[in-house]
């Protein structure tokens, strides 16, 4: 086997050299707590201000609205959960749709099943788009909560936030964005989107892993979600990860700077492989919006096979790819998405998910696809489906 391929960087990306270099000094030189009162440790409180405000200038927020988290998981739960505590007064009413990571959709089982919420999950449309008419539709006196993905972690589509934000507002009803994939691979500004809550998660744009934030427009009310100490304005408590918060926003100001030419390159290649997949394998289908799309991500299903089969083959090459969410992975079951934009069973199992970087290049895509093709053909040729089904065609 040769170099490895590497096209899974919406399961998680490596971490860059200079995000490494900025997080090093934290961990052995400049180790004190934030928390502490003396001039070493207010180093590392100074690191962490400073985080919170190249974080808060990606999104035109202020650095007071951005609070630390372990992650993207951790800051859906904290959105969803807090905001229910905080505005049940109100109502019980989320609204929130059927292909939402499962750190949305598990949280919302939990609130509706133990807190007594009322969840509504919106359809989407064959390429993974609500339709507002189904969002103001969904809407009662009681909705206190909108939380709708940004971009979708499987087929890549980018919802009309703007206009989401806009029916939240007009209706005096919070939203909330998983953002995860979205964040410096697209624009984002949360005043220009109506946005009041915002998770997101330093791995995927080459950070580390275990941090994240969640962005809470001020003046929302939203309760403690982990209790102690008064850390994150007393909001988390806990000990700062001090290198993980430094190399979050290390990442997050590199992935700004170099967003537009970065994802200028990732589309090219991105349209340059959907169209050698599409042209050159049969019997194949590009799931998620053609345009409306994150720049990296390809998502395609072909008949009369099996994903983890072919995963497992383009590993022979060193290709790694995935068949859907790297959270559900060890799972058998079809990817709920395919499934809500009306992809039947047998087609949701053959579909492969392959997400660039700024390191692909052009030679990666050709090898990746003439090794798709080969491995295809090959085990159509074995499939019993493929063959009745050429033999139907002969007829």
């Amino acid at each position: 086997m040769g170099k490895m391929i590497y096209l899974d960087n919406a399961a998680t990306t490596k971490t860059a050299p200079e995000v490494v270099e900025a997080m090093l000094p934290y961990f052995s030189e400049l180790y004190g707590n934030p928390s502490s009162v003396y001039d070493f440790a207010g180093k590392s409180k100074e690191a962490v201000t400073n985080a919170r405000e190249q974080i808060a200038e990606v999104l035109g927020a202020g650095r007071d609205e951005i609070y630390f988290t372990a992650g993207g998981t951790e800051s859906d739960n904290w959105a969803l959960k807090a905001a229910f505590e905080a505005y049940k007064s109100k109502g019980n009413h989320i609204i929130t749709t059927k292909i939402e990571h499962h750190a949305i959709l598990h949280t919302c089982d939990y609130l509706e099943k133990q807190r007594g919420a009322k969840i509504t999950y919106l359809d989407v449309d064959e390429n993974g788009i609500i339709r507002l008419e189904d969002l103001e539709k969904a809407i009662t006196p009681e909705t206190i909560l909108i939380s709708i993905m940004f971009a979708n972690n499987e087929i890549g589509s980018i919802q009309p936030i703007k206009e989401i934000g806009m029916i939240a507002r007009e209706h005096g009803i919070l939203f909330h964005t998983d953002a995860v994939q979205a964040f410096c691979q697209v624009p984002v500004n949360v005043d220009e989107c109506n946005i009041d809550m915002l998770s997101s998660s330093a791995h995927k744009i080459n950070g580390p892993k275990g941090i994240g934030f969640l962005y809470i427009r001020k003046g929302v009310k939203n309760r403690s979600f982990i209790h102690g100490g008064a850390q994150e304005r007393k909001r988390r408590a806990g000990t700062e990860n001090v290198p993980g918060i430094v190399g979050y926003g290390a990442a997050a100001k590199r992935a700004h700077e170099t967003m537009e030419e970065r994802t200028k390159k990732e589309k090219e290649l991105r349209d340059y492989m959907i169209s050698r997949i599409t042209t050159e394998i049969p019997y194949v289908r590009l799931n998620g919006d053609p345009v409306k799309r994150l720049p990296n991500n390809v998502n395609v299903s072909f008949q009369f096979i099996e994903g983890e089969s072919l995963l497992l083959m383009l590993d022979n090459y060193g290709i790694c790819g995935s068949s859907g969410s790297a959270c559900t992975s060890g799972s058998l079951d079809p990817s709920h998405v395919l499934l809500t934009i009306g992809l039947p069973h047998e087609i949701a199992h053959g579909s492969l998910r392959l997400t660039l970087s700024e390191e692909t290049t052009k030679e990666d895509i050709d090898f990746t696809v003439d090794k798709l093709k080969e491995i295809v053909q090959n085990l159509r040729n074995m499939s019993p489906l493929y063959e009745d089904f050429i033999k139907k065609m002969k007829k």
